[in-house]
């Protein structure tokens, strides 16, 4: 029986592609709208990083890569960067980064550097807080 050569992984990885005027989208398998496949036995990688790699050189450790377009099935090396984890959790839409965004409280006072608390949950999570709104409150509670 012939024996069928591999391709390689540069091959294999933009064979799934699909060009878009702007992403590249992954073609191929995904997990929470992520690009993924095998790599060799057991080992499954994210196409993404695969992609910057493959463009870029290897990602530093305790870095990750972080999609400008926001869109997780892009593999474009241009909408990648190498980040921390921190900076691509801020740079996203979920909860944490849409708070961190946030500039005023939920009654529309400044959060600066004179108006702002950080609160210690028991969790050990820190919370910013809102001074005035803290003052404002405790008067009430104060008053009944």
């Amino acid at each position: 029986m012939e024996r069928v050569p591999h391709k390689s992984l540069h091959r294999r990885v933009w064979e799934k592609i699909n060009k878009t005027d702007s992403c590249w989208l992954w073609t191929g398998a995904r997990s929470n709208g992520y690009g993924h496949f095998n790599k060799g036995k057991d080992v499954i990688v994210w196409a993404h990083r695969v992609a910057w790699e493959l463009t870029h050189g290897m990602i530093p450790e305790r870095l990750t890569i972080d999609h400008l377009c926001r869109v997780r099935a892009c593999v474009n090396p241009a909408h990648l960067r190498v980040v921390t984890n921190r900076e691509n959790i801020l740079a996203g839409n979920g909860f944490t980064a849409v708070n961190a965004r946030k500039r005023v409280c939920a009654h529309g006072h400044a959060y600066d550097q004179e108006n702002t608390m950080w609160v210690h949950r028991s969790t050990g999570e820190v919370e910013r807080a809102c001074w005035r709104c803290f003052r404002e409150r405790r008067a009430r509670d104060a008053a009944c």
